[in-house]
């Protein structure tokens, strides 16, 4: 996203929301996405700025991405703005008989014979991505998340941000998992989209790592460690050398140091704005704690082994709050005095000690739901049931356009 001027920690925040296009009727895909800016434009474009929200063409052509335009901190009148852009949106798909759906996979796409590239400007780097990965595959076709980017100003922010985020990562799947279904069953995972971005890009294993980031605190020694290691690793797949190293890099947080921001993207997409925005919200206020040093210091914070972060994100991936915890280390570090806790059980602790402190007042009304009922993945196959018919799920994800539409949580 853009960024003028770099700013400093918890200064302001970019956010960035993915949703498919589908039939009304049926919900297949609809590749049109072009057509959509198109008609906004008036010729084919990849960014309509709307004010506050900008929307944004995806690798695939029945993919949209609302993004805040610049760094916002009041999200509140970002979430009024992302509903309004999702109406608007809404209105002129009609015209197609489409709509938006949200949560991160489409429960029935065929990914090998409905995938559609954007062909229009900006399209060099897909292209050559498609080469080499074959971008027909759930991993590539078939995802939708919500993105999160964060600032920091020099070194010395990055690496107080960059220890703070690899601590945080391993929640995420319990708090925001909402892809529990592909190929029009259940998947027995209720973060399947995170078990496709670990492997989607596997032909070049340095490109995601473990997803959950190594443990490098200043710009120079990222560079040296890993941006290096993915040029030296890309070369012979892309000998013209049109892949930067800094696009490429897959990890579950990504440093993007010409702005100065970390970008979060294991974040499965919400029902509805205000759903991503309180978690959005919770994810902040969580690192900033951490930052602040509220529950350890930085220096503990940065000796934290990659590999057992990245085993706790596992649990999570595959069971989301009821995954079990059985790291004392890690809930210590949460400010949890216990030898286990499920993830559900951690995130209230969290969120209830936020708001004894005067934070997320707007936010817990969403926050209760998740909280109470589990993440979307979790209500979506209480929805479905065990074995759902291709007419359930076709019913229950359009509750979910529904919830989107209104801007309201799913409850089964």
């Amino acid at each position: 996203m853009t960024q003028p001027s770099r700013i400093h920690l918890f200064q302001g925040y970019g956010v960035e929301l993915e949703y498919m296009l589908v039939d009304r009727t049926t919900l297949q895909v609809k590749p049109i996405t072009d057509d959509l800016l198109k008609h906004v434009l008036g010729h084919y474009g990849s960014d309509v700025d709307k004010g506050m929200v900008t929307w944004s063409n995806e690798l695939v052509m029945h993919v949209v991405e609302l993004k805040s335009t610049k760094p916002e901190s009041d999200f509140v009148a970002l979430d009024k703005e992302f509903a309004k852009n999702v109406t608007d949106i809404n209105t002129i798909l009609a015209s197609w008989n489409a709509m938006l759906l949200p949560s991160a996979a489409h429960p029935f796409m065929n990914p090998m014979t409905e995938t559609k590239l954007w062909p229009h400007e900006n399209n060099e780097v897909y292209t050559i991505y498609n080469k080499i990965f074959d971008c027909r595959g759930h991993g590539w076709s078939n995802l939708q998340s919500t993105h999160l980017n964060l600032p920091f100003y020099d070194d010395e922010e990055f690496a107080r941000l960059h220890a703070a985020i690899r601590l945080v990562l391993p929640l995420l799947p319990a708090l925001c998992a909402s892809s529990p279904i592909l190929d029009g069953r259940l998947t027995g995972l209720l973060d399947t989209r995170l078990k496709y971005y670990k492997t989607n890009q596997s032909r070049i294993p340095c490109i995601t790592g473990k997803v959950i980031p190594e443990a490098v605190f200043s710009r120079r020694n990222y560079f040296n460690t890993i941006y290096e290691k993915i040029k030296t690793d890309i070369t012979p797949f892309d000998p013209e050398g049109e892949l930067n190293p800094i696009w490429v890099n897959s990890r579950g947080a990504i440093p993007r140091f010409d702005r100065g921001s970390i970008e979060i993207r294991i974040m499965d997409i919400q029902e509805c704005p205000s759903a991503d925005l309180a978690v959005v919200s919770f994810v902040i206020e969580l690192i900033k704690a951490l930052v602040a040093g509220k529950f350890i210091d930085h220096e503990a914070q940065m000796k934290w082994k990659t590999e057992v972060l990245a085993q706790l994100l596992d649990q999570t991936v595959e069971k989301g709050q009821q995954a079990i915890i059985a790291n004392a280390e890690y809930l210590a570090l949460l400010g949890m005095p216990a030898k286990a806790a499920t993830a559900q059980e951690i995130l209230k602790h969290l969120v209830e000690r936020m708001i004894a402190q005067g934070k997320l007042g707007e936010w817990k009304k969403p926050l209760d739901v998740i909280l109470e009922d589990g993440p979307l993945a979790q209500r979506m196959v209480k929805a479905t049931g065990a074995e759902p018919t291709h007419e359930r799920v076709v019913e229950v994800y359009k509750q979910l356009a529904q919830c989107l539409a209104a801007n309201e949580m799913f409850r089964p």
